[in-house]
């Protein structure tokens, strides 16, 4: 905690964004001049440049022969979308309607995948008809996709997603490893794959994904180490040569007090020494690094203004126009055991020192409407703007903006 009279101590996402006599600008604009394009406050903003620097990034670390995928889920605002069509290789989506944003947004049918753990058999028409890849999960998909390609007469191209018998360690969301409800479990897939070479499906090859979200870069090696290893193993089994693998991605971003920016060099390093016996043992692979947050969480910033001030039996409360309605994850109920800020800012007294201890609060009747806790700031007012930084993935379509019947915030690309 940061000593008042003080400057708070520079969290790696301080950096990102200039500062101009004391007040925050995102993509050469004011807080106030956003404010104004926004149409008023809270609304989030997001810097295309900062994305296309984190593409430029991972370019520069990772082999030649690896395609970056975009994961639409992190953020699907069209205009981003759009933005990140220009950059990358390709998508990666969720549901039927990511399917028509990735379309809309100029991805195309061959490098766009669909996963989920329940795709609805609209949604899997809706992919056949396109022409995307299906990340099978089940065998019931297999069975939905059979009868689609006998009433529209193609054959649908699939690849299989493996719950393999490894997670992701350190990471700050498992999706791989024990009992899940995504994709098929390693022991099941020779089956499932013996299925699809029976069924007038076109196999192009495995997904596998075992975890988001992770800060050091050892444990992402040995995921993909045990990744690539397991995908040579299971090829021995698939219907037709491996044409796609998915090795997916699982970096992350700083959030909290202590988080350090993930080091891409020996993931890089580690990946290039898997070309050559990937080409031996899997001559056809195209080899895939699906990123969303990565690309995205940082380049966005949440913005809202200061309402009131209150002071209750010694605490300071600063109620501000926005809140978990509008920024679950920054409320600490997307995922978080334990309860810790994102990075706060009075963005219109930026460098000023640490002069009180406050918790910023919405406007929601409940408890629950707490965007920082017990945080050191310079003395903020009323209408001032508070940011909260990393807010570029899983905050505007990950939290509930109907509770309790406020208005939504606004979303700006600049």
């Amino acid at each position: 905690m940061t000593r008042l009279g003080e400057t708070p101590p520079l969290h790696p996402a301080f950096s990102l964004f200039p500062v101009v006599n004391g007040t925050l600008s995102v993509g050469g604009m004011s807080l106030s001049a956003l404010s104004d394009r926004a149409g008023g406050t809270p609304f989030y903003v997001y810097d295309r440049a900062k994305m296309t620097e984190r593409v430029k990034l991972l370019r520069r670390h990772f082999p030649s022969e690896i395609k970056l995928h975009y994961a639409v889920k992190a953020n699907p605002m069209p205009d981003v979308v759009a933005h990140l069509a220009k950059w990358v290789d390709g998508a990666d989506v969720a549901s039927g309607g990511e399917l028509t944003v990735a379309k809309n947004a100029g991805f195309s049918a061959a490098e766009t995948s669909f996963a989920g753990p329940g795709k609805r058999p609209e949604e899997l028409a809706q992919a056949v008809e396109w022409g995307a890849l299906v990340n099978v999960e089940s065998v019931r998909e297999v069975d939905i996709l059979t009868r689609l390609a006998e009433e529209l007469g193609r054959s649908p191209r699939v690849a299989v997603r493996v719950n393999p018998d490894f997670g992701l360690k350190h990471s700050g969301v498992k999706m791989g490893g024990g009992p899940q409800p995504f994709g098929v479990d390693v022991e099941q897939v020779p089956l499932l794959l013996a299925e699809i070479g029976r069924r007038r499906l076109t196999f192009e090859g495995f997904h596998i994904f075992s975890g988001s979200q992770n800060l050091q870069s050892a444990a992402i090696v040995e995921s993909q180490n045990l990744t690539l290893e397991l995908a040579i193993r299971l090829s021995a089994w698939a219907p037709g040569p491996v044409r796609v693998l998915n090795i997916g991605g699982g970096f992350g971003i700083p959030y909290f007090p202590g988080d350090q920016p993930l080091d891409l060099a020996p993931i890089g390093e580690n990946l290039r020494r898997w070309m050559t016996p990937l080409r031996a043992a899997l001559p056809e692979a195209q080899i895939t690094g699906e990123m969303g947050r990565y690309l995205v969480g940082e380049a966005g910033v949440y913005v809202c203004r200061i309402l009131d001030r209150k002071v209750s039996r010694g605490k300071t409360f600063l109620v501000v126009d926005g809140g978990m309605h509008h920024h679950l994850a920054a409320s600490g109920h997307f995922g978080q055991v334990i309860r810790k800020n994102f990075p706060v800012a009075i963005g219109n007294r930026m460098g000023e020192p640490a002069t009180e201890t406050v918790s910023i609060v919405g406007p929601l009747c409940t408890p629950m409407d707490l965007l920082a806790d017990c945080i050191d700031l310079p003395l903020a007012q009323v209408g001032d703007f508070v940011v909260v930084f990393q807010s570029g993935a899983y905050g505007f379509t990950a939290s509930p903006h109907r509770f309790l019947s406020h208005p939504p915030p606004s979303e700006i690309l600049v």
